[in-house]
């Protein structure tokens, strides 16, 4: 018994973990669309500072489920709840990588947002950002309906990022000398939609630890 107790409490310490390292990227990729409409090259600088923070904790993540397999046999849930938070924090570092990225982007960038996508922009990565977020929120809360909730939300994000593109490829064709900075915003959007991908998959993530099936 008091070896499934402790068992128990590193578990809890699995969930724990997992929530920390969820809620850290989420807020990195909030700052980093911050920064990127505030041209905040200070705050850019330093969500890409802090970017190694996240390795850190998938790293002692990764090290704490092993230990877990190896400490006692588990039971079948036992190793659905280890195995998805493997899983888990590949997505969840991801997301972080990509705040990162957009955030050097900012970091180069010497004119604002282009007038003629800022409202799409802004609707795309409130929508990333909110999927990041909810995602988090539905391991969290063991929420299989937010999770379900939250992959339609892909949805949006692919739309915002096809019409932003299109706009996108116009300047470029048609304004050569903002060529570099719409190839910047490019990647941006290419950025936020693989946040959304990641924010999907978590909750497959946690579809499967409730369910034991995989979306």
């Amino acid at each position: 018994m008091a070896a499934r107790n402790a068992f128990d409490a590193d578990l809890q310490t699995l969930s724990d973990s997992l929530i920390e390292m969820g809620q850290f990227a989420a807020e990195a990729v909030e700052k980093a669309l911050n920064a990127l409409f505030a041209q905040d090259k200070v705050a850019a600088q330093e969500i890409i500072d802090q970017d190694d923070m996240l390795d850190e904790m998938e790293n002692n993540i990764e090290q704490l489920c092993l230990r877990l397999l190896l400490k006692q046999q588990p039971v079948a849930s036992d190793l659905r709840k280890i195995s998805t938070a493997i899983k888990m924090i590949t997505d969840i570092e991801r997301i972080g990588d990509h705040a990162a990225d957009i955030a050097e982007i900012t970091l180069l960038l010497d004119i604002p947002v282009f007038s003629e996508v800022y409202d799409d922009l802004r609707e795309m990565a409130l929508a990333a950002q909110n999927m990041a977020k909810a995602a988090v929120e539905a391991y969290v809360k063991g929420d299989l309906a937010l999770a379900r909730e939250t992959r339609e939300a892909d949805d949006i994000v692919d739309a915002a990022f096809l019409k932003i593109r299109n706009i996108l490829g116009e300047i470029i064709r048609t304004k050569p000398e903002m060529m570099e900075a719409a190839m910047d915003y490019l990647m941006i959007i290419k950025y936020l939609e693989r946040v959304a991908d990641h924010a999907e998959n978590i909750c497959e993530w946690v579809e499967y630890y409730m369910t034991g099936e995989k979306a």
